[in-house]
């Protein structure tokens, strides 16, 4: 069963509209987080600056409830699936119990030297769907 990570979120007064709603933006970012945190923790420090690294190729995100200034937010995530050159990450925004927001992004591996996609590195993919 792949690893999931769960991300405390700490907001900032700019991530809140006039109704002390926490944007759309803001909760694209807070995912961001979430991600840098899991592949440090899984993956390896080296996803973000080595040679071989992660890129975003497409994210999809569903907004299911509001999530305010006064909630404790925390992110998690999961790796849903490994291709062969891509990686499906999972993501849900919490407030406690209630589900705020959920994001599926595909991650491709890309090896910058040569500017090209490349086949997930068999160490990445025994870390993410590695217990």
């Amino acid at each position: 069963m792949p690893r999931t990570l769960t991300t405390p979120i700490q907001k900032r007064l700019s991530d809140v509209d006039v109704f002390r709603h926490v944007n759309n933006v803001s909760q694209q970012m807070y995912f961001d987080v979430g991600k840098v945190e899991y592949y440090d923790r899984v993956l390896g420090a080296e996803v973000l600056e080595g040679r071989l690294r992660i890129v975003t190729a497409a994210t999809s995100t569903s907004y299911v409830s509001q999530a305010r200034f006064s909630d404790a937010l925390h992110v998690t995530t999961v790796c849903e699936k490994v291709g062969g050159k891509s990686i499906v990450l999972l993501q849900r925004l919490w407030a406690g119990e209630r589900l705020c927001s959920e994001s599926r992004s595909v991650m491709v591996a890309f090896d910058f030297e040569a500017q090209q996609s490349v086949a997930v590195p068999d160490a990445w993919r025994e870390r993410l769907l590695g217990d």
